[in-house]
């Protein structure tokens, strides 16, 4: 709507006065345009940066998603992560699709989806904790992460 309104009131400083129909409408009644200039940078977050923004309260989840994917929910072919080890682990978290699918699926969740995969991990964390990822404890139980983590939450 902004857009067509500001061409209607361009094309009329060239070819006359600006119709009585925009002339009366609330569209007509724009603020003032501020003189200051904004300039917009294009900073997405990455995935590493989302997936620690999702697990901010358990900064361990974050530190698992490092080390099971590097932080990476699709292969270089475009699909899905598959385990090195075991190709039934799937997607950024590295949730095995054999143990855990039928489960997800009565949750609602599709452990093949960013969303679905990541929203698996935290349900079984909440059940489990950080057992479903014992395998890959001696990569992230010494994070300097979960240290600054656990020095912030117990200085508080």
């Amino acid at each position: 709507m902004e857009l067509t309104t500001t061409a209607l009131f361009l094309f009329s400083t060239f070819y006359g006065g600006v119709p009585s129909d925009v002339k009366n409408s609330e569209r007509a009644a724009l603020p003032a345009a501020s003189s200051a200039v904004a300039h917009v940078v294009d900073q997405p977050l990455t995935l590493e940066e989302y997936i620690r923004d999702y697990f901010r309260d358990t900064p361990v989840m974050a530190e698992i998603a490092k080390c099971e994917s590097r932080f990476r929910h699709l292969g270089k072919n475009g699909k899905v992560l598959r385990g090195e080890l075991t190709a039934e682990d799937t997607g950024v978290m590295q949730i095995n699709t054999f143990f855990h699918e039928d489960t997800a699926t009565v949750l609602g969740l599709d452990l093949h989806t960013l969303d679905g995969n990541l929203a698996y991990a935290k349900w079984l964390y909440k059940k489990e904790g950080t057992a479903p990822w014992y395998s890959s404890a001696k990569c992230w139980q010494k994070s300097d992460v979960l240290a600054k983590a656990i020095i912030k939450t117990t200085s508080n």
